[in-house]
């Protein structure tokens, strides 16, 4: 079996992968066919049986383990199988952690970093703030520390939102030394938090996948909820603080039609959008070569960053 950051256009795919979704759905055409969605430790894979009912296809549903027989093209920039043959495998016949991606960085590590940065915040309603969830709550604690930041597009892996949560911290960070307008407890906090509501609105690995809550809200106002019902357990914590607060949650995303309610209106909420922005667009492109392999030659046109792209040039 290759791991899929292993696989590459022309091969066939062969082996055991978890079935992380399956659907059906129907051509333009009429024709009835199964949209999959194929993972291991090392991502993701979208597939398509065009023939559900030949023989070979055996029965198989989301979050089955199975074995694939399949051959593998590349369609819109991404690759994509065609399974030929699918058999829905017993306990015992894989190893479940080859099938759940995980940060390459140590979590542990990570988040004594991150809580560095949480310690060295100043303003002392802010950092109160930062107790309530990320000392006093173990349970939002784990769920933070083994969340993905995104289902599919960046951060799809275990450790994946504090991972994004470093990176945008870190960024911020060099922001404040460089851009004396900025105020630093402010901006250090909004980057911890940005994305604190990716831990109600995607579900715990193996599924990964949005909760009804994600769904109807999204993590954007989870996010400002969860602000506010904390400031709520703070005697005396300011109201325009707590708005300023919010506002660089809900603006994080920084258009309207990106998914943010408001667009920045404080230099911190700017910087933040623009940190988010940079790890998030790096992180996929760094997946994406990494599904590359030793690849130096163009990978074909990518619909996320709506260009060709390929690696630099090695001198």
């Amino acid at each position: 079996m290759k791991y899929i950051n292993e696989i590459r256009e022309g091969n066939r795919m062969n082996g055991v992968y978890l079935c992380k979704h399956r659907q059906s759905a129907v051509t333009k055409n009429g024709k009835s066919y199964e949209n999959v969605i194929l993972q291991d430790k090392t991502g993701t894979m979208d597939a398509k049986i065009w023939e559900p009912n030949s023989v070979g296809i055996e029965d198989f549903d989301t979050l089955d383990y199975v074995d694939i027989v399949g051959d593998v093209t590349s369609f819109a920039g991404s690759l994509q199988v065609s399974i030929k043959r699918a058999r829905k495998v017993k306990e015992g016949e894989y190893n479940p952690a080859d099938y759940l991606p995980a940060s390459k960085f140590d979590i542990e590590e990570m988040y004594a970093e991150l809580m560095q940065y949480a310690a060295s915040v100043k303003d002392p309603y802010l950092s109160q703030l930062l107790k309530y969830y990320y000392v006093n709550d173990a349970e939002f604690i784990n769920r933070f520390k083994n969340n993905s930041a995104a289902k599919t597009v960046h951060h799809g892996f275990i450790g994946g939102l504090l991972q994004h949560t470093l990176c945008v911290v870190r960024l911020c960070d060099y922001y404040v030394k460089a851009y004396p307008i900025l105020n630093r407890d402010l901006l250090i906090t909004a980057a911890i938090f940005h994305d604190i509501g990716k831990t109600k609105e995607l579900s715990a690995f193996p599924q990964n996948d949005y909760t009804d809550d994600g769904q109807l809200l999204g993590h954007i106002m989870i996010g400002a909820e969860m602000i506010h019902d904390a400031v709520r357990t703070i005697p005396g914590f300011p109201e325009k603080q707590e708005n300023e607060l919010k506002h660089c949650i809900l603006a994080h995303h920084g258009e309207l039609e990106y998914g943010s309610p408001k667009k920045p209106a404080l230099a911190e909420a700017l910087a933040l959008n623009m940190a988010d922005n940079t790890d998030a667009k790096l992180e996929t492109l760094t997946e994406v070569f990494d599904n590359a392999g030793d690849s130096t030659e163009w990978l074909g046109y990518n619909r996320l960053f709506e260009s060709n792209l390929r690696k630099t040039t090695e001198f």
